[in-house]
């Protein structure tokens, strides 16, 4: 993969619209790779390349390039940043050696940049935050350092200081060499020194002796050198500023503008200089399959193979693309690896780099390198390959449960014969994707992390499979239950000319807990029903249970108690008592006073402050129940129970109470009784169309 000195994976993380693709445009050109910039808004950008991210102008998916700079190489992992794409964003932290969190200085600190920066502290991920957009309209660098402190609970130390600001900015100050960097108004990244402008000079300065205090904690030797007032050097500050990035105690901070090409080649500057290299990250965990037990990789070329597959593409020419970050040993093309996670041999075809949308095949590829593999039989997003003899598996994200579902139509029937093939494409790209059949209202449910998300996944469906789909609003998996208790008789008596029918049953059905199901109780004796013929008394119960004399809907914590019955010496059959058993629950249902239960979900919210108040009220609204709220980064997280019927459109809810800067998870919590006024309109709804189905 060429000479150079080191290699750095740097992933590119921040909030939806704070500028982290079109900082990953600048970089390209910055390291010569382009000779123009692509932009995002122009549908030019070489990391927004897929179709739905041109028309959104909003990063979908991650995307990946590289550039040399001052003999490094550094590959460039541009992440999503909108909630709905954040696990993609997950996997591609297993992959990065450190990570540039971008900070809008107009609006700072955002619920998902919380998010983001919890995901990096839980992969122990070293960084350093890059404040964005200081040439914009209301841009402001002490508050966006603030918001970073107040939200984030971080110590942040300023390694720069902007020259100018809003549309006068023009430089940046370098706090630990003290010189003033004047930037070319063109976009080309040109800057030549100057003098500290005397306005800032006391700022600066305050700011470079709050930099040299926190570097000097870092170590008794520099601690005791501040102290006695010995100059720290350069050197000394540099290598105090890498050990708090990669051990968390601060975090660095500069600042520049993507837009106009001011302190990009500065923050590439910064990263050789204090975020770790592959080989300066601690050794790679992961269990031994084998033996369950906790085992090491050095992240060096001569140890045994091991790879993370962190990403999985469908390329319409290339078929299955799966990425991998290698965290030891090396490999060559056509070399056989073992996918300890599925427990089965692959052989690697090519080994590619990528660029972009384009791929180049490699010879060789070793610790520290992100590389593409095609075409991998079984290897699926989130396996470990590895040396059969050395085998090893690293832990990855969890995926996460969807947060909506949709019943998904096809249009055609010639839409309906491509699907299944065409979503199991797209699941294996996107797993947070689910798709199956809701064996209770026989619905096929798509379902996502979110509305866009969904939508997303229907243009893909139709751009590269050729499959269109309908989504309607998912119907509610109501049951039915009992609140009372029967003694009822069941009897099937049929004369027919010869043999006849003939099972007699008495049940008694009573409640059962919420959530216990269904409970057969067998108490005859004295033989009033044959042996042989009980289990089929239960078969029946258990067949009219899956449609309640409400309104159809399947009948659960229930207690069934069969208890006396008759029978006849030559009529009596299975059938003639599984029929007896039917009737007899059916009648018992009737008696035992039914009611409705509808599935009441765990609702969690993270709402900015100022909406609050609209979202609970919103909430209680919906039948909501508030069992909580949390304060967090400029944010509340509000817990709640709700019933599904409620929230089936919660994400249209939520967007338009508080502008598109609230995020929510909802998962099923428990069955709860439809309130009466409620039951007697779905009880009817279900009547009509059963009526209509007819």
């Amino acid at each position: 993969m060429g000479e150079f000195e080191k290699r750095w994976n740097i992933a590119l993380v921040a909030h939806g619209g704070a500028g982290k693709t079109t900082l990953a445009d600048v970089i390209l050109y910055n390291g010569k790779v382009v000779d123009k910039i692509g932009r995002v808004d122009e549908g030019t950008s070489n990391f927004d390349f897929e179709p739905e991210e041109v028309s959104r102008k909003i990063s979908i998916s991650s995307s990946f390039h590289h550039i040399m700079w001052n003999k490094n190489y550094i590959n460039i992992l541009d992440t999503p940043g909108y909630a709905n794409f954040l696990t993609d964003t997950e996997f591609c932290l297993k992959a990065a050696t450190g990570a540039v969190l971008i900070v809008s200085a107009i609006s700072g600190v955002k619920v998902e940049t919380h998010t983001l920066w919890n995901l990096l502290t839980e992969w122990r991920i070293p960084r350093i935050a890059f404040v964005s957009k200081m040439d914009r309209e209301r841009a402001d660098f002490l508050k966006a350092v603030d918001d970073i402190e107040k939200d984030l609970k971080v110590i942040p130390v300023p390694l720069q200081y902007p020259i100018g600001t809003e549309a006068d900015f023009k430089g940046i100050v370098d706090l630990i060499k003290k010189e003033a960097y004047f930037f070319e108004n063109n976009g080309s990244g040109i800057y030549k020194k100057g003098e500290i402008p005397k306005d800032i000079i006391d700022e600066v300065d305050r700011l470079r002796e709050f930099l040299i205090e926190k570097v000097a904690e870092i170590s008794d030797e520099l601690t005791e050198k501040y102290l006695e007032g010995t100059e720290i050097t350069e050197e000394e500050l540099i290598n105090g500023l890498k050990l708090g990035a990669m051990t968390h105690q601060f975090l660095p901070v500069i600042c520049g503008s993507s837009f106009k090409n001011i302190g990009v080649s500065h923050l590439l500057d910064w990263i050789v200089k204090i975020l770790p290299s592959a080989d300066e990250v601690p050794d790679a965990i992961g269990i031994n399959p084998n033996t369950g037990n906790k085992e090491m990789r050095k992240r060096v070329p001569d140890a045994p193979f091991s790879a993370f597959i962190f990403k999985t593409y469908m390329d319409a020419f290339a078929g299955k693309i799966s990425v991998a970050r290698i965290f030891s040993g090396k490999i060559t093309p056509e070399s056989f690896v073992y996918n300890a996670s599925q427990k089965e041999k692959e052989k690697l075809g090519n080994i590619m780099i990528i660029e972009g949308k384009k791929y180049k095949p490699v010879n060789i590829a070793q610790a520290g390198d992100i590389v593409a593999f095609p075409k991998l039989k079984n290897v699926k997003t989130g396996d470990t390959l590895c040396d059969e003899n050395a085998p090893i598996v690293y832990k990855g994200p969890e995926i996460p449960e969807p947060s909506i579902s949709f019943a998904a139509i096809p249009k055609t029937r010639s839409d309906e014969d491509k699907l299944s093939n065409a979503i199991s494409k797209i699941i294996e790209e996107d797993p947070t994707i689910r798709f199956a059949k809701d064996e209770q209202t026989k619905e096929f449910l798509l379902s996502g992390v979110g509305q866009t998300h969904v939508e997303i996944t229907l243009e893909k469906l139709k751009r590269k499979y050729g499959v269109e789909i309908e989504l309607k609003t998912p119907k509610v998996p109501y049951k039915e239950t009992i609140k009372g208790r029967a003694n009822v008789q069941g009897k099937y008596k049929k004369q027919s000319g010869g043999h006849g029918q003939y099972g007699d049953c008495w049940i008694e059905v009573e409640p059962l807990p919420r959530g216990a199901g269904f409970e057969f109780v067998d108490k005859i004796v004295g033989g009033v029903i044959p042996r042989q013929y009980i289990p089929a008394v239960e078969k029946g119960i258990r067949e009219a249970m899956q449609e309640g004399v409400l309104a159809g809907y399947p009948v659960v914590d229930v207690k069934v108690t069969l208890y006396d019955g008759s029978f006849h010496p030559v009529d009596s059959s299975d059938l003639a008592f599984q029929i007896a058993g039917s009737l007899a629950f059916k009648k018992a249902a009737q008696q035992a006073n039914p009611v409705l239960l509808e599935p009441i979900m765990d609702l969690e919210v993270i709402t900015p402050d100022d909406c609050l108040g609209d979202v609970i009220g919103d909430i209680n609204s919906k039948r909501g129940h508030v069992v909580g709220v949390e304060p967090k980064a400029n944010s509340q997280i509000v817990r709640a129970k709700v019933p599904m019927a409620e929230i089936l459109k919660y994400a249209n809810d939520l967007k338009s109470i508080t502008s598109g800067r609230a995020l929510f998870h909802v998962k099923f919590s428990h069955y709860e009784e439809v309130p009466r006024h409620l039951s007697e309109k779905i009880i009817q709804q279900a009547k009509r169309e059963k009526e209509e189905a007819e």
